[in-house]
């Protein structure tokens, strides 16, 4: 029976995420002038399931390999992997039939930097990742 709650708190843990990725790309190509999308809407969610496997697969690769950058950049050279990685995702999802575009890399840094800030609002708005504050008294 606790098994089955796990599985069930993983899948809406998966749900969850896929709909916030779906969220922030959607605010994207919203709010970015060069990042366009015309389509059904649940070729948003294909996007944003194309970048999360993207997100799962390459990230990880791409950060050690730039971990000196990372490092002596205070981590915001991440900011470059994210660009990198969205631009991945448009040249997949136009591999895929899906008309989903990034015209530059700095139109990819922008939208990076929305797609984190928007995941990172409504990761906090979902209530999903607590955030603890200790208050020590003398």
């Amino acid at each position: 029976m606790e098994q089955k709650e796990n599985s069930m708190q993983t899948l809406r843990r998966w749900v969850l995420q896929w709909l916030i990725t779906s969220l922030a790309i959607f605010a994207a190509f919203s709010l970015v002038p060069g990042i366009t999308f015309s389509g059904n809407g649940y070729e948003i969610g294909i996007i944003a399931m194309i970048y999360s496997v993207i997100n799962l697969l390459i990230r990880p690769v791409l950060t050690l390999i730039t971990c000196p950058m990372i490092i002596l950049t205070l981590g915001t050279f991440t900011v470059i992997i994210n660009a990198i990685l969205l631009l991945l995702t448009a040249n997949f999802a136009k591999y895929l039939g899906i008309d989903f575009q990034v015209e530059t890399f700095m139109t990819a840094l922008i939208g990076a930097i929305v797609i984190s800030l928007t995941t990172f609002v409504l990761n906090l708005l979902s209530g999903e990742n607590n955030v603890r504050v200790r208050i020590r008294s003398k």
